[in-house]
């Protein structure tokens, strides 16, 4: 993500969040209600890819959902910064989670008829938001403003690509979207570098960690949230037998070990690591701008999982079906492991590993056996997982709360 700096003096623009030493910014009702486009954004990534699992079909998904991650979370770095209390705030922030709802609808089609739907609300999100920030700083030091000079440059080049792509044949329409979207991705990493402006510093950023560790786990919770809707809704329309009961009981229980590997002292490991590191600009374009995407796409197979299992708990697993079902809990514990390790300086968790190792192991049989069973598994993997990384970090769990309390 974009680095800037911002001085004292800068807050006189009233467009800015106030910062006070100690204090967490709060994640606003107005985030909060924009987040709701990407729960249907969610949703909408699971179902397309439910319905075709080609490689393909699975290759689509992908650079659909990188592009959805993306939008999201450079608007959650926005709101790191802007005030969304403020009134002209609001309105970019409305008119971004119009764009959303567009880009949400077009996701099922968006390689088909709705290309240049698609193309055109997410290129106008990322110039449009980039651009407002340039007005949002006009009282700011020039270090600031020179930045999203750089930012907008980066996002028009790259928008150009993805309005090309929607133009473009359902051939060449892969490659045209896969090449702006790499523009867009290489961005942070090359610190938004342009000949005669110079890049940023990581250090040059004013991120307010707590916040940022906050918006990402809430994205965690809607991804979560959409593995809910679906096994509830598809166990409702499935017949009760055993092998079903199998699969729902499977799939609870997967999601709850989920949410307990993120969510026990992760989370809050994550966000005091980012306040009180001495460059959380980088600590945050690592672990929370990159690394959480490979959380939340394990937790979107994951979901596309559990609608396999419960639709066909009986069939014996089928090379696609495999990918699915062991590589959305390998992505997990992957993206969990390396975000673990990034933000709290440690190896990675042994537990995790052991978990992989595990799914690894898992791909031989897995030929052989009904998806519900295939799925008990899984989760049982990710249970243990769970419980190691709990029985290990008893100890650092109480000291971290009682910290808390006091």
């Amino acid at each position: 993500m974009p680095e800037t700096t911002v001085s004292a003096a800068s807050h006189s623009n009233n467009l800015l969040r106030p910062r006070q030493p100690g204090m967490h910014g709060k994640v606003t009702n107005i985030e909060l209600f924009f987040d709701l486009v990407f729960v249907y954004a969610v949703t909408q990534l699971s179902h397309t890819l439910l319905g075709d699992l080609s490689v393909l079909g699975a290759l689509h998904v992908l650079l659909l959902f990188l592009a959805v991650w993306w939008v999201w979370i450079f608007t959650g770095w926005i709101t790191n910064w802007l005030d969304p209390d403020r009134f002209a705030v609001r309105l970019l922030v409305l008119a971004l989670m119009f764009g959303g709802l567009l880009l949400s609808v077009a996701l099922p089609e968006a390689f088909d008829g709705h290309a240049l739907l698609f193309a055109v609300a997410y290129a106008s999100m990322q110039v449009g938001r980039s651009l407002f920030m340039v007005w949002a700083l006009r009282d700011s030091p020039p270090a600031a403003r020179l930045n999203f000079y750089r930012i907008t440059l980066w996002f028009a080049v790259a928008g150009v690509l993805w309005v090309v792509g929607g133009l473009a044949t359902s051939e060449a329409r892969l490659a045209w979207w896969a090449l702006a979207l790499g523009i867009e991705y290489l961005g942070p990493a090359a610190f938004f570098y342009v000949p005669g402006l110079g890049g940023s510093n990581t250090r040059e950023w004013d991120v307010e960690g707590g916040h940022l560790a906050e918006r990402c786990s809430l994205f965690v919770i809607i991804a979560l949230g959409e593995s809910v809707v679906v096994m509830g809704s598809t166990f409702a329309e499935s017949a009760r037998t055993a092998d079903v009961w199998l699969a729902f009981v499977s799939a609870f229980i997967g999601c709850v070990a989920m949410w307990w590997i993120y969510f026990d002292i992760g989370v809050e490991r994550g966000s005091r690591s980012i306040r009180e590191s001495d460059d959380p600009g980088r600590t945050a374009r690592l672990g929370y701008t990159y690394l959480h995407l490979l959380i939340v796409a394990g937790i979107v197979a994951c979901a596309v999982g559990d609608e396999l299992s419960l639709g066909h708990p009986h069939a014996i697993a089928e090379t696609a079906q495999i990918a699915v079902l062991l590589g959305g809990p390998a992505l997990y514990l992957l993206g969990n492991a390396l975000f673990k390790q990034t933000v709290n300086h440690t190896n990675l968790p042994l537990s995790h590993l052991a978990g992989l190792g595990a799914l690894v192991v898992l791909i031989w049989p897995a030929l052989s056996i009904s998806v519900a069973t295939l799925t008990a598994v899984t989760t049982l993997i990710l249970v243990v997982v769970a419980a190691w990384e709990t029985v290990s970090l008893r100890k650092l769990r109480r000291e971290l709360y009682s910290t808390a309390d006091e």
